[in-house]
């Protein structure tokens, strides 16, 4: 970190000369760390004062596992094959619960650019570039913003499981919710460049979103295991980022860091991330 200190001189009632309050300028890392700090700060003041959107999604992910779950203990249970065959409920949601916190995360940090069409449609967003924020601060920030009420959801899910036979180990799990933030801030700025792309096209933001994040889900293996689909599939699979978190996740939940699964979950979330901001910021910088 690096302060950058510009000191003036100005004249005072009698003609002579005092020096002004001198003004230190941040820069490097630590204008970063500052910059994404007041975009959050500003963002999640917003959800604060609005508590029951945050009660209100979280009936999404508990009736996946209120409803879900019971057909996959019923379905494996009953030896239909796979990778969960012979799963007791417990074990089920051993299996099940990474893959909906992955949803709910994948949810809320793709749709960080809906909150962005409407400030470009009121005007509010050109305001925010008119500051001396940094633009990856914004990105950043904003989709932090979206991913602290999903810590916030995954944690009470976990917590709700628990009595059925889940296992909750507490530092692999916030390792792994961590890794998931990661990954979010990368599928934010994504989110973020479509809605700049898009500007006032809302039909092609939402278009675009809804047409890659559904498949994007089934070709995780987030909802049914991939070992039961046809080879086609199985292959899709490998190159979609998203695998490779589902995968992390679970192995995370359950208590294990020596797998190799968590590497590539590493690995997916830092390249997700990266290719997020390089795509954000490019569209910010293009669109001022």
């Amino acid at each position: 970190m690096s302060e950058r200190t510009e000191t003036t001189t100005l004249p005072d009632a009698r003609g002579g000369e005092h020096e002004a309050p001198r003004i230190v300028t941040r820069t490097g890392a630590g204008k970063f760390l500052t910059d994404t700090r007041a975009v959050f700060t500003r963002e999640i003041l917003l959800t604060v004062r609005d508590p029951f959107t945050l009660i209100f999604s979280l009936l999404q992910p508990l009736i996946f596992l209120g409803l879900f779950g019971p057909l996959l203990t019923g379905t494996f249970g009953g030896g239909f094959g796979g990778a969960g065959a012979g799963l007791s409920t417990g074990e089920t949601l051993q299996w099940f619960v990474p893959g909906v916190i992955v949803m709910i995360s994948l949810f809320g940090t793709s749709m960080t650019g809906s909150n962005l069409l409407y400030e470009v449609m009121t005007g509010s967003y050109e305001r925010v570039l008119a500051t001396p924020l940094d633009r990856s601060a914004i990105l950043v920030g904003r989709a932090l913003k979206e991913f602290a009420p999903l810590l916030v959801q995954g944690l009470i899910i976990a917590a709700v499981c628990v009595p059925f036979g889940f296992r909750f180990h507490v530092l692999p799990a916030l390792v792994g919710l961590v890794l998931l933030g990661i990954f979010g801030i990368g599928v934010g700025a994504l989110s973020h460049a479509l809605a700049l792309a898009a500007k006032n096209r809302e039909w092609l933001f939402w278009g675009v979103q809804q047409s890659l994040l559904f498949p994007l889900l089934i070709l995780s293996g987030m909802m049914l295991p991939l070992e039961a689909g046809p080879g086609w599939m199985q292959v899709a699979a490998r190159f979609n980022p998203l695998t490779y978190m589902v995968d992390a996740e679970r192995v995370l939940f359950a208590g294990r860091f020596d797998d190799t699964a968590v590497l590539w979950g590493v690995v997916a979330a830092a390249a997700t991330c990266v290719v997020g901001l390089v795509v954000g910021i490019r569209r910010t910088h293009r669109t001022v």
